[in-house]
């Protein structure tokens, strides 16, 4: 006989990772996922339905869910037959770029509200029905930058780095009930979002912002984000782990656990070394250059 379809409960499904994820556990062939595929503002399914095809109604379902409301996350899990749920995947997410004093309190909050302590409610809310059936499958959308800082990515990154050490020290209790969490830490990947977040940002004013900051932001910075995604970007379709194109600066903080390494480099790298760096992430997308890179 076979086994029940487990339920999959994914976050942020309207477009990029959370889209393409939802998309393939629906249309498994052994048809072993029932997915629930959610988002904040059920105007924006149409893409999500389109890709989903036959499998629309039958092997995924579409909810309304806000990650930043108690209610909303009640009202969704009471949807779900049983309110039980096997897999969550934690994927809603938002992005914050830009320089510090340019950037209100109320924005950076917002950013730990959906990235961090969206997360945190989810698993709230599942987690006394995974710890009862002793069983269980915690997914987190991290990024690359919960391993290590970006420029003018502040606060971003910070919320990934709550994420992570949120989610390892959790791990260590729920490996008693047979639940298991996976931290998923991608690189650049290239969405809709990622494109209109950078559109954006390009032409904001940043009030509060001396004309030297501006100047590195707009100058050296966003130049060189936008070679990035387009050499070593991901599509939402590879984000299974982490892009390994972009392992040399990752590793510099296993060769320097202090991070100074890391933080001299990536100055250098951005500031002074601007064609180096080009040339390095154009190398790196067609696979000519080969770095390895031993800790002492």
């Amino acid at each position: 006989m076979a086994d029940a379809p487990r339920t999959v409960l994914i976050s942020g499904c309207s477009s990029g990772i959370g889209l393409e994820l939802a998309v393939q556990l629906a249309h498994d062939h052994r048809q072993r996922y029932q997915v629930v595929a959610t988002m904040r503002d059920l105007r924006k399914k149409g893409a999500l339905e389109a890709a989903a095809g036959e499998a629309l109604g039958q092997t995924l379902t579409v909810a309304q869910l806000d990650v930043c409301s108690d209610e909303s996350v009640a009202q969704c899990l009471s949807c779900i037959q049983g309110g039980e749920v096997d897999v969550l995947v934690n994927n809603a997410g938002v992005g914050l770029v830009g320089p510090l004093e340019g950037l209100s309190l109320a924005a950076m909050q917002n950013v730990f509200d959906t990235n961090f302590f969206g997360a945190v409610r989810l698993v709230r809310a599942v987690l006394p029905g995974m710890k009862k059936r002793r069983k269980g499958h915690i997914v987190v959308v991290s990024s690359v930058m919960g391993l290590q800082g970006v420029v003018f990515n502040e606060v971003y990154a910070a919320s990934k780095f709550a994420l992570e050490g949120f989610f390892e020290s959790l791990a260590v209790q729920l490996l008693q009930f047979n639940i298991f969490i996976t931290l998923v830490e991608p690189g650049p990947v290239v969405t809709d979002f990622e494109g209109k977040l950078l559109e954006q940002v390009s032409t904001a004013d940043f009030p509060d912002t001396d004309p030297d900051t501006l100047h590195y932001f707009r100058d050296f910075y966003l130049p060189a984000s936008r070679e990035l995604f387009r050499s070593v970007g991901q599509s939402p379709q590879d984000v299974a782990r982490t892009n390994a194109r972009y392992t040399p600066l990752a590793a510099l903080k296993a060769v320097d656990p202090s991070g100074s390494l890391y933080v001299r480099t990536s100055h250098r790298l951005l500031f002074r070394w601007t064609r180096f760096l080009n040339l390095g992430l154009r190398c790196l997308a067609c696979g000519c250059l080969r770095i390895r890179i031993w800790p002492r």
